[in-house]
């Protein structure tokens, strides 16, 4: 015997099945980015000038470091701004095109900062 009413049922409302990866998700970039961030205040904190810069990201660690903070943080706000757009916008059409702008800036924004620190790290 169902709890769900019969119209439910036949409207296919009820449980998508995928909220626990979102959130668990959301939860590993956030933790990722904790040590990460705290790493990156405390090296940049020494940075004097942009020469200064640029040798701290030729230094391959770092610009490894670098970019796997880039990528937890765009995919960090991308998954929170997934939920206050699915929260709090009530039109269908308006939700789907936010959700994808908001994927596609994330994604834009991190391949720039990727082909960034790239290209310091290389000397170009």
């Amino acid at each position: 015997m169902s709890l769900r009413h019969p119209l439910a049922r036949v409207r296919g409302l009820g449980s998508a099945k995928d909220g626990t990866a979102h959130w668990v998700t959301q939860r590993v970039t956030a933790v990722a980015l904790l040590p990460l961030v705290a790493w990156f205040l405390i090296a940049a904190f020494g940075l004097g000038d942009y020469a200064d810069a640029r040798g701290f990201l030729a230094q391959p660690l770092n610009a490894v470091l670098t970019a796997a903070l880039v990528i937890c943080g765009f995919h960090h706000a991308q998954l929170g701004l997934q939920v206050v757009i699915e929260d709090y916008v009530h039109l269908r059409w308006l939700e789907v095109l936010l959700q994808v702008a908001a994927k596609f800036l994330a994604f834009l924004a991190a391949l720039a900062s990727l082909l960034a620190i790239v290209r310091i790290a290389l000397g170009a």
